[in-house]
């Protein structure tokens, strides 16, 4: 792991980008790419790193985390977070802002970005958060100041639900970036809890987190905001969407055509509701997990191109908290140290291709953004570079985990993908099991 300065090299590498797969070598010099050929001579002083064969693709791009700082480090950080995501092929995260305090303010916001230039191994970009009375803040932000605005239009961890009409009809209205959705109906899932609250008491099994977090309540909320977006014209990304009656919402076809886009997260595409029965409070999160055939339309829409990304939404609690019962355990799940391998789980049960995993964690990521000279092996585009074995299963253990919390939901999960390198700028932040935690990132950079 010892840095160097000059070239580094990586040879014989089946490359995956921009639809292809090219067999070559890759040169890396200082922080960017500078040469991808057939075949690329090395000198002497050269760093190598042979890939005999294996997969080199651009960093994934996650536009969905929570990282907890400032408020909760207990659960995580920027520092214990960014070394998980880059062991997980993540080079590039967005950060949400339900921390504490809340990112309501342009000031809060750049604080955030001043910590994570101190601390994260990846690069950054923080949303910031609109409240039922911050559109002034809204309004003054510059439009290649923040990966963008989240608003959640149902209540989840953080209290920062956005309920009244005016304002979010002022938000779509007046947004100068792309506004980012958590879309459920917060009194449908009022009505469904006292309803089971009523039968149960405080003893909800867990299994009956889709029903009282409901399809119904998904798209009661994502309907409305295609709405709002259609008729101010707002550029509208909603994320981790799980239903099968939610997908006509969304167009197919590529996204550089669309001003409304959307987002899956790996395990709404992996689990279902049976799993519930061995993982119980493990796999709660806010929107839940879902049916079979929830699932199987979430990826049938990937393939269809109604859904443009593929993210995490990455949200540790302590194992204490997760093990309460229903109404106490806060919905979330560590995911970031797996990311591209649960993505590529798609293409070993042959429901994406290689290509298409790619184009949904790093390119779609890249263009649906704006973001500046990543997402893609090009030459002149920072390295930001995952070097993986598509074959080499493992099982994901607890004394693994890199991140604070210290658990996986996917702990007995087999994984058939395995991340053996990762660049951030030209630098190796992770290889072969260790992390170089002198690596810091950079902040995204918005061509708007």
């Amino acid at each position: 792991m010892t840095e160097m300065s000059g070239r580094t090299l990586i040879k014989n590498a089946r490359m995956v980008n921009e639809g292809h797969i090219l067999e070559g070598d890759l040169l890396v010099l200082g922080d960017r790419i500078e040469r991808i050929d057939s075949e690329i001579p090395a000198l002497e002083d050269d760093r190598m790193l042979e890939a005999e064969g294996q997969l080199l693709v651009p960093g994934m791009i996650d536009d969905q985390v929570h990282f907890r700082e400032p408020g909760a480090t207990h659960k995580a950080d920027l520092h214990t977070e960014s070394m998980a995501a880059v062991a997980g092929g993540i080079t590039s995260f967005m950060d949400m802002p339900n921390t504490n305090p809340q990112t309501v303010t342009i000031q809060a916001l750049e604080n955030k970005f001043a910590l994570a230039a101190d601390r994260s191994l990846a690069n950054y970009s923080f949303y910031l958060g609109a409240t039922n009375d911050n559109l002034e803040e809204i309004r003054a932000l510059k439009p290649d100041q923040t990966c963008g605005i989240k608003v959640f239009m149902g209540a989840s961890t953080g209290n920062m639900l956005v309920d009244r009409k005016e304002a979010l009809e002022g938000i779509f209205r007046d947004a100068p970036v792309l506004v980012a959705t958590h879309c459920e109906d917060t009194p449908e899932i009022e009505k469904n809890e006292a309803e089971f609250r009523a039968k149960y008491g405080e003893d909800v099994p867990m299994a009956c987190h889709p029903v009282i977090r409901s399809a119904e309540a998904c798209y009661m909320s994502s309907s409305m905001a295609v709405d709002l977006a259609r008729r101010h014209g707002t550029r509208l990304h909603v994320l981790h969407l799980t239903t099968e009656r939610e997908m006509a919402l969304f167009e197919a076809g590529p996204l550089e055509n669309k001003r409304i886009t959307a987002e899956a997260c790996v395990h709404h595409l992996l689990f279902d509701e049976s799993d519930y029965g061995i993982k119980g409070s493990f796999i709660k999160c806010n929107p839940a997990i879902k049916s079979r055939s929830d699932r199987d339309a979430v990826r049938q829409a990937l393939k269809e191109d109604r859904i443009d990304v593929i993210g995490t939404d990455h949200a540790p609690h302590t194992l204490e908290e997760k093990l309460n019962s229903y109404f106490k355990a806060p919905a979330g799940l560590p995911l970031v140290q797996w990311a591209l391998p649960m993505a590529l789980e798609l293409y070993h049960e042959r429901v994406l291709s290689l290509e298409q995993v790619i184009e949904k964690t790093c390119h779609g990521p890249a263009r649906l953004f704006n973001i500046v000279d990543r997402g893609y092996l090009r030459e002149g585009y920072w390295a930001d570079l995952v070097l993986l074995d598509l074959d080499s299963p493992y099982r994901v253990e607890r004394d693994s985990v890199l991140y604070k919390c210290g658990w996986s939901p996917l702990e007995g999960l087999r994984l058939r993908s395995r991340i053996k390198a990762t660049l951030v700028n030209g630098r190796f932040a992770y290889r072969d099991g260790r992390v170089n935690e002198g690596v810091r990132g950079q902040r995204l950079l918005f061509d708007r």
